[in-house]
This record gives structure tokens, C-alpha cells and sequence, in this order.
């Protein structure tokens, strides 16, 4: 039997979200395979993750995503998945992820798998009888298309990989879609079986006691029926979709994926028993780039997805102007019953550290202040609580296949999916000192849980003081989000009554004028209970949260 989770904050009057785990708590992003090595292969595993449970218990996070954790040829290293219902042996059995479950219930943190609907692996059951005939009885399971008049594609979707969406089987004489690598084909989510099986996988995993799920592209499940052209992309969209040539309109992002989400929010609701009397959650990796095409994941913010990822967030600068408009734009539309996420790194994405901050600690320190003091549920990716940046790798010898494909070192994924770093000791506390860990390690010495946790002016110890304060407080985990005034390339919001926030992202000094009360926590831990009387001067890249008095 799971354990009780620890009493929640009382209920703010700002907000019709209830409180719960997951609205109040920090949520925690692992990479399976680079977070801890039990067994000395290099390789991260569930044993790993549960021998490390303490650190997360003591940094106060109250969930965790795991990057995939089910069978797969690792062509796209998890997301390619050729089994929904068991475990990769690489990273252990269904036994360890049970008892992986059970361990972090017992410290208050719920466990998130990554759910992969929108392909599986060419080497799952399912494809591998597609391709026996046009009239397997798996066929439709995935989604295929007669040749162009020219033999050619059947139209000009482009793989979010590069190249052509489409491959040939030349057997059958019909293209399959794949919009990542070929062998990673896509689901036909027009079809009833695949809904029906996808249903009965959740079911599964939540009988377990998987909190909820992380739910991979989960904007582009469902595809235009009528299999037409993608528009060519323009100046105006967004910079992150220049570099296609066409924008994935019928592609991508069609409006009968809310049936989809709707139906697994119903799945969800019913497995409250299941999850031990909690409501599994669902996440979205929602990859949309404009407001409007963000909030409708939200549905009515009780009828489909619980959090959906921002990426207008993640793919801003970090720039007060940038990021304060998207959080306006967020707090005005979102529905009363809808509550923000919001994070700066991930698997794909890269480390805040070096894509915000330009491997700079002090703009590193600031950007987590403000992902810990926002409105709206925060995601850390492991290793952003000691301000780990990208490790510089050689793409040459990439084991991503993305930079394999597209021959652009920019495109290494491995440089932000490298081993946790726990000491400076040989095997960085990964693993042995004598194993070879499957991504290389950065700099140990820059870089390390064991000499953050000695030293309370890091970025270990910001962090979790500030995730300590954030539970501690109504007004830090459900009070309202309102901007104050501030200079330009400062950033000032007040959460609740009883805190305000102020955070300069510029190189030149500024006073933020309008605050009285004292410092509770700053970026400058040397600050921490220094009097504030109507101002607050803040030196270039630095901020406070304030207790206003």
C-alpha cells in the first residue's frame, strides 16, 4: 500500500484550481540513463534513480518526469518505442519501477512516465504487421498514402528531423508518415483501434501508480484527414520556424486532437482509485508557438490537459520585455480552471544555464528565481539546480540522431543529456571509477552536487530555499500574479498580498522603486533579510523575492 503524500497548502481564493501536489509542488525532469548508474555499465537506471531519491526528498520537489523507460531500439533513444507495457531492460525491470514508485511515495514525490502517442519504433508489433500487406490487419494502425502523380511523396510534410515525412515501402508501393526518423512511423489516430489501445495503455500504467504522464508531441497526434499542404513558413512566424520551409498547419496541431485529450481526461478522472485516490495528471508537450494555439490545450481547465508545456517561454530570451508579455498573455487567457507550467530546459532544448543564461551562473541564479516564483507549476531538468550547462560534445561522433542526419552541431542533443555530476570523483558519483559512462562527463570540478551541498551560497542551496519558501506560502505557490512597475531590462511582479519579485535581467544597474518589506531570499545570498524601504537596488543580473510588510 502507498503512502499518504504530505498535507497541502490550505486553498487561495485566487484561483479554481484546487490544491494539489502537483499545482503547489516543483516538478523534476530525469534522463533515466544519465542520472544514476547502480550496476556500473555507464548506463543510468531505475535502481540509480531510487538510490537518489534523498537528494530529490531534501531539494523538496514533489514529482518527477522520466525521459522513456520502456523497450526500444534506442534509434531516437526512447522515443521510439517497441513495447507500451514493460520496462527497458537497460534500465531495469517492471520490479524497479514499481519499487521506485512506492520509494518516492514514501518521500512525498510522485512518479510521471513519458508516454510516446504519436509513433512507434519500426520494430514494434504493430508496424512489423503493417508491413506484411495493404491488408493487414494492422495496416490502418498507422498512417499510409499512395505515391504523387510523379511517384514522388504523397505532399510535402517535412520530417522535424529533415527531409521528406514520407518513406516508400516498396513492397507494398505505398509511403508510411514519419515526421521524426523513418523508423519511427506515425500512429493513425483517425482510427478507433488506436484510441482503444492507447486508453487501455494508460489504464495499465496508472493501475501501477504512475502519477500521470508526460505526453510526447502531444500537439501533433492527430493529423489533417485530407493529407493536404503545409504552407510555406513566412517572416512573420516565429523565429523557431524559420528554418523550415513550411509550417505544419494540417501537419500538425489539428483541432481533433482535443478529442483526443478530452477522452484520456475522462481516462484520467476514472483512475482516481487506481492512483491510490489521486487523479493522475496529464502533461503536454504542447509545440505551439503562438498564445492562441497554446490555450486551447487547457480545453475548459477540467476537461483535457492539466499542464501544458509553454514554449514561448522556453524559446524566449532571457528578457524582461520577452518573458513578461508571455506571462501576461498566459494570466489573461488562461482559464479559471487552468494553471500555468513553466520551465528552461530540457532534453531537447538544452540547459538553461547555456541557452538563457550564456553559461553565466549569476544569469542562471536569476532565471531560476523567476521560474520558482511564477505563477504556474515549474519544471526543473536535472542538473538545473546546480546551474549545469551544456557539456561541449564532438557531433561528429553524436549518438543523437538528429545532428547525425543534419550534419549541424548545433542540432547535439547529447550536450545536454550528460551524466549527472554528484562529486568530482572518478565516475562524477554516476558510476564506478572504472566504467565508461555512456555520454562523456563536463567539468567535475565546476560542476557538482556533492561541493554545492558543502557550500550554502550556491545554486544548489538558492534553489532549494527557494522551493522550500515557495510550500511554505500560499501567496508563492496560488496567490494572483500581478506586474509591478520596473525600469527597463528589470522585471517586478507581486504574488499574492504578501510578496514581490524583482529580478534585473540587464548588464547595468537598476532601483525598483514601489517595495517595502525585506529581502526574503536573493540571487546575492548575502542580501537575505536586508530591509527593503521603498526601493530596491539591484545590481546587473540579480533579483530578490521580497516579504512585503
Amino acid at each position: 500500500m502507498l503512502l499518504p503524500m504530505p498535507e497541502q497548502p490550505d486553498e487561495a481564493p485566487n484561483t479554481d484550481v484546487p490544491a494539489s501536489w502537483w499545482r503547489d509542488g516543483v516538478l523534476y525532469q530525469v534522463y533515466p540513463r544519465s542520472f544514476a548508474d547502480s550496476d556500473g555499465d555507464g548506463i543510468g537506471d531505475l535502481v540509480g534513480i531510487r538510490e537518489r531519491l534523498d537528494h530529490l526528498q531534501w531539494l523538496g520537489v514533489t514529482g518527477i518526469w522520466l525521459n522513456p523507460t520502456m523497450p526500444s531500439p534506442n534509434d531516437d533513444w526512447g522515443y521510439d518505442v517497441a513495447d507500451y507495457l514493460a520496462v527497458h531492460p537497460d534500465l531495469g525491470t517492471m520490479d524497479d519501477l514499481d519499487a521506485l514508485i512506492a520509494a518516492a511515495r514514501e518521500r512525498g514525490i510522485r512518479v510521471l512516465l513519458d508516454l510516446v502517442p504519436n509513433h512507434t519504433s519500426d520494430r514494434h508489433p504493430w508496424f512489423v504487421d503493417a508491413l506484411s500487406g495493404r491488408d493487414a490487419p494492422d495496416r490502418d494502425v498507422y498512417v499510409w498514402a499512395p505515391p504523387a502523380p510523379d511517384g514522388g511523396p504523397p505532399n510535402n510534410w517535412i520530417s522535424n528531423f529533415g527531409g521528406s515525412a514520407w518513406t516508400l515501402h516498396e513492397p507494398t508501393g505505398e509511403y508510411y508518415l514519419a515526421q521524426f526518423l523513418p523508423t519511427q512511423p506515425d500512429l493513425n489516430w483517425w482510427n478507433e483501434e488506436v484510441r482503444q489501445r492507447f486508453d487501455d495503455i494508460l489504464r495499465f500504467w496508472f493501475r501501477r501508480g504512475v502519477a500521470g504522464f508526460r505526453i510526447d508531441v502531444c500537439h501533433a497526434i492527430v493529423k489533417d484527414r485530407e493529407l493536404r499542404d503545409d504552407p510555406p513558413v513566412t517572416p512573420d512566424d516565429h523565429r523557431e520556424l524559420r528554418h523550415r520551409s513550411v509550417k505544419p498547419v494540417y501537419s500538425a496541431n489539428r483541432p481533433e486532437v482535443h478529442d483526443v485529450l478530452r477522452r484520456w481526461r475522462d481516462v484520467a478522472d476514472a483512475c482516481a482509485d487506481d492512483a491510490d485516490g489521486d487523479t493522475p495528471i496529464l502533461v503536454g508537450e504542447t509545440y505551439v508557438l503562438e498564445l492562441d494555439e497554446l490555450l486551447p490545450f487547457y480545453g475548459t481547465g477540467r476537461d483535457e490537459l492539466h499542464l501544458a508545456f509553454n514554449f514561448l517561454f522556453v524559446h524566449a530570451d532571457l528578457d524582461a520585455d520577452q518573458m513578461r508579455e508571455i506571462v501576461e498573455g498566459v494570466e489573461a487567457g488562461l482559464p479559471p480552471d487552468a494553471w500555468p507550467v513553466y520551465t528552461g530546459s530540457n532534453h531537447d532544448a538544452g540547459r538553461l544555464t547555456t541557452r538563457w543564461a550564456q553559461d553565466d551562473e549569476r544569469r542562471a541564479r536569476a532565471a531560476l528565481l523567476i521560474l520558482l516564483t511564477l505563477r504556474g507549476t515549474p519544471f526543473l531538468y536535472y542538473g538545473d539546480e546546480i546551474a549545469l550547462p551544456n557539456v561541449p560534445l564532438d557531433a561528429e561522433t553524436a549518438l543523437d540522431p538528429v545532428a547525425r542526419r543534419t550534419g549541424d552541431p548545433s542540432d547535439n542533443r547529447d550536450v545536454c543529456r550528460t551524466p549527472m555530476p554528484w562529486t568530482d570523483a572518478p565516475g562524477g558519483g554516476f558510476t564506478t571509477a572504472e566504467a565508461t559512462p555512456w555520454l562523456p562527463f563536463g567539468d567535475l570540478a565546476a560542476h557538482n552536487v556533492a561541493a554545492q551541498r558543502d557550500d550554502p551560497a550556491s545554486t544548489l542551496h538558492l534553489v532549494r530555499d527557494l522551493i522550500a519558501l515557495r510550500r511554505g506560502t500560499t501567496d508563492l505557490t496560488a496567490g494572483a500574479y500581478v506586474t509591478l512597475d520596473a525600469p527597463a531590462g528589470a522585471w517586478a511582479y507581486r504574488r499574492g498580498d504578501g510578496f514581490a519579485v524583482a529580478v534585473n535581467l540587464s548588464d547595468a544597474p537598476v532601483t525598483v522603486e514601489g517595495l517595502d518589506g525585506a529581502v526574503a531570499i536573493a540571487t546575492d545570498r548575502a542580501r537575505d533579510g536586508e530591509p527593503v524601504a521603498g526601493a530596491l537596488e539591484l545590481g546587473p543580473w540579480e533579483g530578490a523575492v521580497v516579504e512585503l510588510g
